[in-house]
């Protein structure tokens, strides 16, 4: 049960605060496996999501990416996703399951609802400011994901490009290309899908990574997988930025991808030195020219929400011992690192509110033991 506060620093300019236990920042894979087991825990908490509705950054994904072009998508805890036609958009068949799992397991998701800052509160206690006030809470756990944060690479001469810059972020389907030059930058599965459908409706592509790409011929299996997050994890626990899972898995080389390199659709040419007004062009002299440069380039974790905290190591990261942030035991990052895939992202959830769990009893044990110390007859 919520808890309304009042009085000084309660909220923004004073007024009424809330009182939780927990607050869930992001209601995508992460954020609803945390709030499942945080409800299944008897945990009093708060989902706190920015978007408009359900569906996580699934909601805003292209409309040609259909489920059947999605590389695994883990079913949330206690509802299987069943029977989806393979045809439609991901963003249709996903932003529906996870409406409906809201539904059945009646978790408190306040929407939209933009998180502004996390920072020390009173009494021990975490204050996180927001577009709808100010929750106060006892501990956090944090699934903002990255879509929020896309990276755009900054190159010479790029703000004199005449023609059209956009990011996978803001990919609006193949058609939008249709007739045109267009040069998409990266070397992840995205910027491989972009170039297959684009190139069937465009005049021209070229493919630049920083890079060779690294194709992935055969199967890969809960070994690989492990062995893939084993990788990621060690940089989060070094305070190092995490990398993508699939940046250590390479990129999977189905028929598809095999008819884009016979085809010469996925001929990688390395990295531009700089942009011109019209295109691209290398140190030894060639260029390419171009209308549109898409840059299929990644994305940051979302969490400058959380600077007020300083969690921030100094290599750039934040230092996790599982889901937990090592210089604040209140503060869990899920969906974030190694916990960045769907399956990861149910794991993470799970473990983040095991460890919340643990939190909460010692702190009630302590409070406790500080209430009978006070009760007790002086000189005892």
């Amino acid at each position: 049960m919520t808890r309304e506060t009042t009085g000084p620093g309660s909220a923004a300019g004073g007024g009424a605060g809330t009182e939780v236990d927990v607050v869930v920042v992001g209601a995508g894979q992460a954020g609803l496996s945390g709030a499942y087991h945080l409800a299944r825990a008897g945990i009093d908490h708060v989902v706190l999501d920015h978007a408009p509705r359900p569906g996580g950054a699934w909601q805003f994904r292209w409309p040609s990416l259909t489920y059947g072009k999605v590389h695994g998508m883990h079913a949330l805890p206690g509802m299987e996703l069943a029977d989806a036609d393979p045809l439609r958009p991901s963003s249709a068949v996903i932003g529906e399951y996870f409406t409906a799992y809201e539904r059945r397991f009646r978790l408190d998701v306040r929407r939209p609802v933009h998180v502004t800052a996390v920072r020390e509160g009173a009494g021990g206690r975490l204050r996180v400011e927001s577009s709808a006030g100010v929750w106060s809470a006892r501990a956090l756990i944090n699934a903002t994901g990255t879509w929020d944060r896309p990276f755009w690479p900054r190159y010479p001469g790029q703000e004199s490009f005449r023609g059209r810059q956009l990011h996978t972020a803001n990919y609006p389907g193949p058609q939008a290309f249709a007739g045109t030059r267009v040069v998409v930058v990266g070397g992840g599965t995205s910027a491989v899908q972009h170039l297959l459908e684009i190139a069937q409706v465009a005049a021209a592509t070229t493919w630049v990574t920083r890079r060779p790409p690294v194709f992935r011929d055969g199967s890969f299996g809960e070994a690989e997988g492990r062995a893939a997050v084993a990788l990621v994890d060690e940089r989060v626990r070094q305070g190092l930025p995490p990398q993508s899972v699939v940046s250590v898995t390479g990129l999977p080389l189905n028929e598809a991808v095999r008819d884009g390199i016979a085809s010469g659709v996925l001929d990688r040419r390395p990295m531009f030195e700089r942009i011109t007004p019209t295109g691209v062009a290398w140190a030894d002299g060639r260029q390419v020219e171009a209308d549109v440069i898409l840059w299929a380039t990644g994305f940051r974790a979302a969490v400058d929400h959380l600077a007020p905290l300083r969690l921030r190591e100094p290599g750039g990261g934040i230092r996790l011992d599982g889901t937990r942030a090592v210089s604040d035991e209140r503060v869990h990052l899920v969906g974030y690192g190694p916990s960045a895939s769907t399956v990861g992202a149910n794991r993470a959830g799970g473990a983040a509110v095991r460890e919340i769990r643990r939190l909460l009893d010692r702190e009630a044990q302590d409070g406790a033991a500080e209430s009978r110390e006070a009760l007790a007859p002086a000189g005892a």
